[in-house]
């Protein structure tokens, strides 16, 4: 018969616990081998109860984000556009009040250059009626009794007639 290694091992004893599996390691390898074969059989399992594998949920979920990518960037480039053509109507809108602009300036320059020689027209005239005034006064003073016409009777008359015709006329 064989001898068969006591199961307790006394603490002074040169066996070890561990060194005891040395000698079996079929069993090892067996237990390790069914664990790996009940893990990857519980994967299986689990894929084929739940109906649904991750690489095709990832594969979904990868091209959902691709679909948003793309949705969102052509929102961007409509925004974009909208944006460029309200940009362009800004800027010829500008233009517009950049043009009505000079041209009230300009219009504003001829006033006041109308202004200017008006206003020198109406100086030289006051001076021309203070020039008159002056020499009508001189003349007035060299002048010791003015004479007074008086009107002659034929216009008087003759407007008379005039106003006379006119009634008749009528």
């Amino acid at each position: 018969m064989r001898e068969v290694a006591p199961r307790y091992f006394p603490s002074g004893s040169p066996v070890s616990p561990t060194s005891r599996f040395g000698g079996q390691p079929f069993m090892i390898g067996l237990a390790a081998l069914v664990a790996i074969v009940l893990g990857i059989g519980g994967i299986a399992a689990w894929r084929a109860f739940t109906g649904t594998a991750p690489e095709l949920d990832r594969v979904v979920a990868s091209r959902q984000l691709q679909a948003r990518a793309a949705q969102a960037s052509e929102q961007l480039v409509e925004k974009t556009k909208g944006l460029e053509a309200t940009q362009q109507e800004s800027i010829d809108q500008l233009q517009v009040v950049q043009d009505q602009l000079q041209t009230v300036r300009r219009l504003l320059a001829a006033q006041q250059a109308d202004n200017k020689r008006l206003s020198e027209q109406v100086a030289t005239l006051t001076e021309s009626i203070d020039g008159l005034r002056q020499s009508f006064a001189s003349a007035r003073a060299d002048d010791p009794a003015p004479s007074v016409r008086k009107p002659s009777r034929k216009k008087k008359i003759y407007r008379s007639t005039n106003r006379k015709r006119g009634k008749s006329q009528s």
